[in-house]
């Protein structure tokens, strides 16, 4: 089978097809052949050798989410799931390849009226955007501001608070185009990367949902209101600066708090149950899977290229 691996950690072009034996699933696991494979931020911050320190080694298959039909089932496994179309979890990569291999805990079926491509969009992203906000404990008639809103996870967190009756949900985008169509999704205020708009408004906010992270986490952190509340979701900008947990002191009298949001907190059946309800409501229109484009699985360093450049609204999908 093809598969795309990481020759080379750095720029995109240190990826590269190669071909390897079709796996066989073990214990309590099954194979999808994959009709759609997600790019995820995350996979860009591996592949660009930040993690390494993490155990991630060069050589390594990226990907950690794949839609398709399940093949073959390993020892345990109820082999009823043969034939179906789900969407599958491959951990902290496997997932760059025509057949992907799964615990079968981590696999959810597909609802009739979900395209595989849109499923690889939301299975990861909708249940961090769900369950960071529960964590972080959003509620009607509060505040919301997402940091890193035109992609996956900011896009799901957006149509997730307009459902829970956000009385403002700010976003930060890098063009006017992007905010106009993070407004057609129901983000209300739009700001430049820094926070700011062109009325230099220093509102605040009851909550902060935040992709990027970097060294600017300091200056969105002072952006809480009395007993805020900030959630870091990713580190597409890298890790914030050592000190950066000085900025909580210094607003110490308005009760603010900052925490991290990993679904690996998050038991797998709790995970997997969130994760079917909100497939369904996709299939109803509550929720909208954003796809930028949809690139064969030989070209993902391309679909790398266009990430580090910016350019992405929403996800890109590989085929195989």
């Amino acid at each position: 089978m093809r598969a795309v691996k990481i020759r080379s950690f750095g720029a995109p072009e240190g990826m590269e097809i190669v071909h390897l034996p079709e796996p066989e699933p073990g214990a309590g696991q099954v194979l999808v052949r994959t009709e759609a494979i997600g790019v995820g931020g995350v996979d860009a911050v591996i592949r660009r050798g930040t993690l390494a320190g993490y155990g991630f080694a060069e050589g390594m298959i990226p990907g950690s989410e794949v839609a398709g039909v399940v093949t073959d089932v390993g020892q345990d496994v109820d082999p009823t799931w043969l034939g179906r179309r789900v969407w599958a979890f491959t951990g902290t990569g496997g997932g760059y390849v025509e057949h992907a291999v799964a615990e079968v805990a981590n696999i959810v079926t597909l609802p009739e009226g979900l395209r595989s491509i849109d499923a690889v969009a939301l299975g990861s992203a909708a249940p961090v955007a769900h369950f960071a906000l529960e964590q972080v404990r959003l509620v009607a008639g509060e505040s919301l501001l997402v940091r890193g809103a035109a992609g996956s996870i900011g896009i799901a967190a957006i149509e997730l608070a307009a459902r829970v009756g956000a009385s403002e949900i700010a976003v930060t985008t890098s063009s006017a185009e992007r905010g106009e169509r993070l407004r057609a999704l129901g983000a209300t205020r739009v700001l430049d990367r820094a926070g700011q708009d062109e009325g230099a408004r220093a509102t605040s906010f009851d909550v902060v949902l935040d992709v990027v992270s970097g060294p600017q986490v300091p200056s969105f952190i002072e952006r809480l209101a009395p007993n805020g509340r900030m959630v870091a979701v990713g580190v597409v900008g890298g890790n914030p600066d050592a000190d950066f947990g000085m900025a909580l002191f210094a607003g110490f009298q308005r009760s603010i708090s900052y925490s991290t949001f990993s679904l690996n907190s998050i038991p797998a059946e709790a995970v997997g149950q969130a994760r079917a309800e909100l497939f369904d409501a996709a299939v109803q229109g509550e929720l909208h899977a954003v796809v930028h484009d949809v690139l064969p699985l030989d070209r993902a360093a391309d679909a790398h290229r266009r990430m580090d450049d910016g350019e992405v609204f929403g996800r890109i999908v590989l085929v195989a």
